[in-house]
């Protein structure tokens, strides 16, 4: 089967075509550095991570630009709230995206593009709109004329033109109240840069569109982003791209949001759940597992509970893998199973996509159990290959280190513990109940926490 991604554009999913034979090009739309990014905020890195190692599985030579909003009414409102100049408020707050990004596991972006550095696109970009008869200059500021392009606008979003609101302050130079500004003339205090209409600054939506042409050129495949970027930021993107005379993305893909009590989590609601606090209650690998798990488009109802059972569930993967490697010695990756590949070329339906790896893990653990080392190998490596994809391989030195295992006295103590924990499914095998409580009982004495699964016996170390 090949790839079919879900298109927002068409409403339809349809299969992957790439413009440049395997070459796969993305345009993600990044974190607005106004503040700490919680759980809601890097869901969208993660799904895109995920897409992009499905194909790079698949052999196309991908390329991810994911931007960096480093200018933004929220971040002078915020910088100036605290009394710090914007440039270090919005440097800070990129620092902690990028750690979060780096510790859930996302692979570098091919390039990590910033607005600030690409006001020479932008100019060149507003002056083509103004030439086409697309834009016009009021008072220092520029808008986009919805209504120069009324035949298309909305085909993104489903707007109706007569229902447009763009959330935008009101201001007298606006011909149309459904126009959107492409650049805002300076206001005192604030940073400004020059073009030929005056100081000013550029609007939200002629960042993305400047950058993403610039980097993956005037037509390209993918371009993603949270659900709530449809409108008013992606219909406006596109229509100034279109407008411009650019093809723009072949595909427009949008992850799902992750909410609390039923609402999208935002800052502005108070039901920000931040990545430092987040990982105080789970490792990063256990956090990925949780976010990556549902299909990027359906929504995430976070909960204690949730995040407590996809803590438990990959534990089990990653003792089945490890319980291998301690028996039957290193595990490389191998091949993904079929079943995991066609669910993956699903529109990434990762949901089925993981239950194939809790299968094949069943799998290998009877494997074990019987003594066939070969077939508990193989699923092994299976199992590896299929979380490399997902970014959740146990054995990658990401995660290895995350879980102490690149520490001498980690890996003495898992040998030590999987030969006991051995012994005891020996015992209870011959139904020397007795000999299997009292090794038990030594590892909780030791604080080794033991818990039978399905899939065996997985141990963990007690907090305190």
């Amino acid at each position: 089967m090949s790839l079919h991604l879900h298109d927002t554009a068409t409403r339809t999913t349809r299969e992957f075509h790439p413009r440049c034979g395997g070459v796969a090009s993305i345009y993600v739309c990044g974190a607005t550095v106004q503040g700490v990014p919680h759980v809601g905020h890097v869901r969208s890195g993660l799904n895109f991570d995920v897409l992009r190692r499905w194909l790079q599985r698949k052999g196309y030579d991908t390329r991810l630009v994911r931007n960096v909003t480093d200018i933004d009414d929220k971040i002078l409102t915020k910088a100036a709230e605290a009394g710090r100049p914007w440039w270090e408020w919005a440097a800070t707050h990129e620092r902690a995206f990028e750690r979060a990004y780096d510790q859930l596991g996302c692979l570098p972006p091919s390039v990590l593009p910033r607005a600030t550095g690409h006001i020479t696109q932008m100019i060149d970009l507003i002056q083509r709109l103004i030439d086409k008869g697309h834009a016009y200059a009021a008072g220092g500021d520029v808008y986009f004329s919805v209504s120069s392009y009324a035949d298309h606008y909305g085909a993104l979003s489903g707007q109706r033109l007569d229902e447009v609101q763009q959330g935008e302050s009101l201001a007298s130079g606006k011909k149309d109240p459904r126009d959107f500004t492409l650049w805002k003339g300076a206001k005192p205090g604030e940073p400004s840069w020059p073009t030929p209409w005056g100081h000013g600054r550029p609007g939200w939506h002629l960042e993305c569109s400047a950058m993403a042409t610039f980097y993956l050129g005037s037509e390209f495949d993918i371009h993603g982003g949270g659900l709530d970027l449809v409108f008013p930021h992606h219909e406006n993107e596109l229509a100034q791209s279109n407008a411009a005379g650019d093809g723009f993305a072949q595909y427009w893909m949008h992850n799902a949001w992750v909410t609390m009590s039923g609402e999208k989590m935002s800052k502005s609601l108070g039901n920000v759940l931040s990545i430092p606090e987040v990982l105080k209650r789970a490792r990063a690998a256990e956090l990925r597992y949780y976010l990556v798990t549902p299909h990027y488009r359906s929504t995430i109802e976070f909960s204690e509970e949730g995040l407590a059972e996809a803590v438990a569930t990959y534990r089990r993967i990653e003792s089945f893998v490890r319980r291998v490697g301690q028996r039957t010695g290193a595990v490389e990756l191998g091949e993904v199973h079929p079943e995991f590949a066609a669910a993956m070329d699903d529109d990434l339906s990762t949901p089925q996509a993981i239950a194939v790896v809790h299968n094949v893990a069943r799998e290998g653990n009877a494997a074990l159990d019987r003594g066939d080392d070969a077939a508990a190998r193989s699923a092994a490596a299976s199992v590896r290959a299929m979380t490399d994809v997902l970014g959740l391989d146990p054995l990658s030195e990401q995660w290895a280190e995350d879980s102490g295992g690149g520490d001498a006295a980690h890996r003495a103590l898992a040998q030590l513990v999987e030969a006991m924990l051995e012994e005891r499914e020996r015992a209870r095998a011959e139904r020397d109940f007795a000999t299997a409580d009292l090794l038990r009982d030594r590892l909780q004495a030791s604080g080794i926490a033991v818990e039978d699964t399905p899939d065996g016996p997985m141990w963990t170390l007690r907090d305190g």
